[in-house]
């Protein structure tokens, strides 16, 4: 089961369905997608939009970070249970899922970018074998004096 939800593999009904959506994105998805691309610049957090992650179009993935963004407007207030499993479904491969409501996503969005920067995996720590730390410069000699 994981090697059909890992493939990237669209049919064209998929695909012309995703390159719509990327074509006409809600106002947060635009905000949202706005602050992916220039202020997440984190190890492992390139995003993609309407990424196809097994038979599901998602908002925004990461792969590297295994990481997938949910919008959802109000039509998804009545539609929690087909959510929650197209969530374990996501989950089960591998990815975590964040969902947000797109109210949030435009009232609040520094608190929507801090919960996305937390989900995202740390940031190696520096190189156990040295070698980004500065140098310690030898002591100067002093000068000799000319004549």
């Amino acid at each position: 089961m994981n090697y059909m939800i890992e493939s990237s593999a669209m049919d064209d009904r998929q695909q012309e369905f995703a390159r719509r959506m990327r074509a006409q994105p809600t106002d947060a998805e635009r905000v949202l997608w706005q602050r992916l691309r220039h202020d997440i610049a984190l190890v492992g957090s390139h995003f993609r939009r309407q990424a196809v992650i097994g038979p599901f179009i998602v908002d925004f993935a990461s792969r590297k970070a295994k990481l997938v963004i949910e919008l959802d407007g109000g039509q998804h207030s009545w539609q929690q249970a087909a959510d929650a499993q197209r969530t374990r479904t996501i989950e089960a491969a591998g990815y975590r899922v964040l969902r947000f409501w797109n109210n949030d996503v435009l009232g609040n969005l520094e608190g929507v970018l801090s919960e996305i920067q937390r989900g995202l995996p740390p940031t190696p720590d520096p190189s156990p074998q040295g070698g980004g730390e500065p140098r310690q410069r030898a002591p100067r000699r002093p000068r000799k004096e000319r004549n």
